[in-house]
């Protein structure tokens, strides 16, 4: 699992940061891609990596500011000439239907594969054997909303020690016992797979905020995430600014993820004020409060590790 940044700019582009989009690939786990916002020029920045469009299997878009959507009907036309046959789904407020709608049926564009479009409310938003997915209401301009991934633990590694201890000989029983809670053998014992079995790997829990004001209860949806993705548009001592603007501060940002306890806080949505040795003050101040973060440039890649 692996967060690749593809803009980190706010409000319009500028030469060092395109705007938001980010992009979580997920090629061992599911052999996906999601996508989180989809601002101009996106499809330009995948061009320089190896991100492969056909692989996107989800898009969530965070609110409707057009530095969040308004690459979003040039990636989806593309994707049919890039060998995209898969559904997607695309996730987001609620209009988020009739500007897909409205953009590709003007510009006269036929995707070859199946779209769908789900306009979120805070809660849950789907589960599958692997992820449990939810949204949570953000404090923005616009309905602005987070996107909490929570995976599910992994069942633990087969003990062969303990089998060939039981008298048991390597072969296609190994992946049996281990695909079922329990196994009778031919010989009429019965294997219980919780005896031979590693312990459980355990899920990991990434967060990507949109655009929002500081807000401290946050703190409890987001406990112990491995990775927090938060907007950090203004610094420090913009603190009335950034609560104009509907925004957030580095110190809040790093406020949040201390209270929250997770493990790793990434910056993101840069203004475009900050650049060079700005920059570096920014990710000093965020250090200074929670100090395993890490201000975001574009085409940064951040593996998300296991914890155990």
């Amino acid at each position: 699992m692996e967060l690749f940044f593809l803009g980190t700019g706010s409000g319009v582009p500028s030469k060092e940061r395109n705007v938001s989009s980010l992009v979580l690939r997920m090629l061992e786990e599911r052999g996906t891609t999601w996508v989180f916002d989809c601002g101009e020029g996106t499809q330009h920045q995948i061009l320089n990596t190896n991100i492969r469009p056909r692989r996107i299997e989800v898009i969530f878009i965070t609110h409707l500011h057009g530095d969040h959507i308004y690459g979003l009907p040039g990636l989806l036309s593309s994707r049919s000439f890039q060998g995209g046959e898969t559904p997607v789904t695309v996730y987001g407020p609620r209009g988020l239907k009739e500007y897909i709608d409205i953009s590709l049926r003007l510009s006269g564009t036929h995707l070859r594969y199946p779209l769908y479009v789900e306009e979120v409310e805070e809660g849950i938003l789907f589960e599958d054997e692997q992820f449990l997915v939810e949204a949570v209401k953000l404090q923005h301009g616009l309905d602005s909303y987070g996107y909490i991934m929570t995976e599910k633990d992994k069942l633990g590694e087969l003990q062969p020690d303990k089998l060939k201890a039981l008298g048991i000989p390597p072969g296609p029983i190994y992946q049996k016992i281990k695909h079922q809670h329990r196994t009778h053998l031919e010989d009429g014992r019965v294997i219980d797979r919780a005896d031979v079995i590693g312990p459980a790997k355990k899920g990991r829990k990434v967060a990507i905020l949109g655009d929002t004001r500081y807000l401290p209860d946050l703190k409890d949806q987001l406990k112990d995430a491995n990775v927090l993705v938060h907007e950090a548009t203004f610094a420090s001592e913009e603190k009335e600014m950034a609560h104009d603007y509907y925004h957030s501060t580095v110190e809040q940002a790093a406020t949040l993820a201390k209270e929250a306890n997770v493990k790793e806080l990434i910056l993101n949505h840069i203004s475009s004020r900050y650049h060079g040795t700005a920059i570096e003050q920014l990710e000093t101040e965020a250090r200074s409060i929670f100090p395993n973060t890490t201000v975001a440039h574009d085409f940064y890649q951040h593996a998300i590790e296991r914890t155990q």
